[in-house]
């Protein structure tokens, strides 16, 4: 079976009360349970994570890593932007990672415009809310059906 992991960074912990407006107001467990369903309904296997720490989210990438998985649904949050060590730990993950944000980080600051994950990502789904994550799980299943 096909593993995946779908891995939240800081601060998506508060969906559904952040900023609204601009993330929607489905909280990050509601997420959760409907991508899992989603994985599960197509025979994948998903476990879950969030945390507001950088190293925990690198300790993860590399616990899924080491544990067979072979995708990972990214949404880094504010590591977006800064975090050269979270972008190494994908690269040396190895694992098929499809990039996600729930707004479309181009039509927001300047910023926000740029991604260290995006260049190590075999996809980049921005502005869908939480359909985004959907749309990855989808594309990992094709992926792995159809190599």
């Amino acid at each position: 079976m096909l593993k995946i992991g779908l891995l939240n960074g800081p601060n998506l912990d508060r969906l559904g009360k952040r900023e609204p407006q601009i993330y929607g107001s489905t909280t990050l467990p509601q997420i959760e349970e409907i991508v899992v369903a989603k994985a599960k309904s197509m025979e994948l296997e998903m476990d879950t994570y969030q945390s507001n720490h950088e190293g925990s989210l690198i300790d993860k990438i590399h616990e899924w890593a080491d544990a067979g998985f072979k995708g990972l649904i990214l949404n880094p949050g504010g590591f977006t932007h800064t975090s050269i060590a979270l972008r190494d730990a994908v690269v040396a993950s190895g694992l098929i990672t499809i990039e996600v944000h729930l707004s479309n980080i181009h039509a927001r600051e300047d910023f926000r415009h740029k991604s260290l994950i995006s260049g190590v990502s075999k996809a980049v789904i921005a502005g869908m809310g939480h359909w985004g994550y959907i749309s990855a799980t989808d594309y990992l299943c094709e992926l792995h059906i159809n190599p």
